[in-house]
């Protein structure tokens, strides 16, 4: 009687040793998901930003694009002023060599 009282004891041991590696392997996956889901978060944040840059990228190419046009034809109107100067300004010259 008094070995099977021992064997039961062991048994018993042996449970609570098992249940305690059981409690420990459980608090590390709760640990490992954890991370987890804090990396998930992160590469959430960072893709939603690339989508968010993306679409700032566009609408300022977009912007380029509608100002291009606009800045080009100020370029051109420029240039026209610049050469009408500067046919005024060679006919002031050759007026004062005339002279």
């Amino acid at each position: 009687m008094v070995k099977e009282f021992d064997k039961l004891t062991e048994y018993d041991n042996d449970i609570k040793s098992l249940i305690q590696t059981f409690n420990e392997t459980l608090d590390n996956i709760e640990k490992r998901l954890s991370r987890l889901e804090k990396m998930d978060s992160i590469e959430h944040r960072v893709e939603v930003n690339q989508i968010d840059l993306s679409d700032i990228k566009d609408s300022l190419q977009r912007i380029e694009d509608s100002h291009k046009g606009e800045i080009q034809h100020m370029n051109r109107r420029l240039d026209s002023h610049l050469v009408k100067i500067a046919k005024v300004e060679e006919e002031i010259i050759i007026i004062k060599t005339k002279e």
